[in-house]
């Protein structure tokens, strides 16, 4: 038996069964998941970095405070997720940063 192949149909499985459907363009256009890096610490919200506690090369545990970033009238401290060595930073006090903005890189 020969399978008809259709333009722009994906074949998916569930609970053993095969299945073709259309994509929506919508769903193609979507943004794709990205695993996120445990050694890049991004701003969780738009805010001025107020003050940076370490500096490269600085050696820091989990939990330590490593910068204040003011986001709505809020000091908000930034904590040290895990421990390592500060490889980079991206920030310097008095910028006005976006959204999942890139600010220290880890080791």
């Amino acid at each position: 038996m020969k399978t008809k192949t259709f333009e722009g149909l994906v074949d998916f499985a569930i609970l053993s069964m095969k299945y073709k459907t259309r994509l929506t363009k919508k769903f193609e256009n979507r943004k794709h998941y990205v695993d996120p890096n445990s050694n890049h610490i991004l701003s969780v919200i738009p805010g001025t970095v107020v003050e940076i506690f370490v500096k490269v090369g600085d050696t820091i545990k989990a939990g330590e405070s490593i910068m204040v970033l003011e986001a709505m009238k809020m000091m908000n401290q930034i904590l040290m997720p895990h421990d390592g060595k500060i490889k980079a930073i991206h920030v310097v006090e008095g910028n006005k940063i976006p959204k999942n903005h890139l600010m220290i890189e880890v080791e």
